[in-house]
């Protein structure tokens, strides 16, 4: 599935990456202020109160949501309950441009699931960019050493990150393949966006709840949190599945996959100047591979 790119339809699939490098690098400064888990629910909380004013109907009793609710729940699993729970939890063991590179094997997964799951037969040049983008994700994983890769020693937050950007080429395709969402909530983004939220916030109340019980949760008040919290519950959470939402609609998934391989560009910025993080030359040759990949693969016969 392939369109031609307009500029705002450019605008609409980068501004998810910009707003997704900034919540990994603030993720990665509040972790020690609040467990993962709870940072997802707390994040999710807030921007479903965010929306409430615009998108309040759909919640109610006779609302067309309800028949629907199957899909919606899966929808919000992979998404809002599973890729973000996941991601936090990577920061903490990882580094935000190592969890961003890693998660540039997105739109790799999103051909195995298209091909998988959906019917979308992969071609040749597809399968050099998946080589090629995999290649990259492994000199991630290796840290630039050998021996490193030899030995299979990869930190914990980097195999958080494979499964969540697994589910989140799931969803990729789900957003764009013969669905069955009533056609008014399909046609309003923001009571779309809601249907997920709510059960998205179901499931992570269980993952924060689960948490908890294990002695894992931990959660210390201050005004750097709130602001955090403020800040992804408005850009990478509303306005980044707004304009993802709208930007997988117009090109299509492979199409926007690439795009979000500029995540990891963004966040060896924002992590410079937040965190004092200097990017390796091994990033810089990763991402060099992930994206030359992923131009092959997504490049039209």
């Amino acid at each position: 599935m392939h369109a031609k790119l307009i500029p705002s339809t450019i605008l609409l699939l980068t501004l998810p990456p910009l707003f997704w490098a900034g919540n990994a690098v603030v993720g990665r400064l509040v972790a020690p202020l609040v467990s993962p888990m709870t940072f997802n629910l707390l994040r999710w909380a807030l921007a479903f109160v965010l929306l409430l004013p615009l998108a309040a109907p759909v919640l109610r009793r006779g609302s067309s949501l309800w028949p629907s609710w199957r899909r919606f729940a899966a929808l919000g699993l992979l998404s809002i309950g599973g890729y973000n729970a996941l991601l936090y939890l990577a920061l903490n063991t990882s580094t935000p441009i190592n969890v961003t590179l890693v998660g540039s094997i997105t739109p790799v997964w999103t051909l195995l699931m298209g091909r998988a799951f959906f019917g979308i037969r992969i071609s040749g040049k597809q399968w050099l960019g998946a080589v090629l983008s995999i290649s990259g994700v492994l000199l991630v994983l290796s840290r630039g050493q050998l021996d490193v890769l030899m030995q299979v020693r990869l930190v914990p937050g980097d195999i958080y990150v494979l499964l969540a950007s697994a589910g989140w080429a799931y969803y990729s395709w789900m957003l764009v393949h013969p669905t069955t969402e009533p056609a008014e909530i399909k046609r309003d983004w923001a009571a779309f966006l809601m249907a997920q939220i709510a059960f998205g916030l179901i499931w992570s109340a269980l993952f924060a709840g689960a948490e908890w019980s294990l002695g894992w949760g931990r959660l210390e008040w201050s005004w750097g949190l709130a602001l955090a919290l403020l800040f992804i519950a408005l850009g990478p959470a509303l306005l980044s599945y707004r304009a993802y939402g709208a930007g997988v609609a117009r090109a299509g998934p492979s199409v926007a996959g690439f795009f979000v391989n500029l995540t990891p560009l963004f966040t060896a910025v924002l992590s410079s100047a937040f965190l004092g993080e200097m990017p390796h030359l091994y990033h810089a040759l990763a991402f060099a591979l992930i994206v030359g990949g992923i131009a092959v693969s997504s490049s039209r016969r």
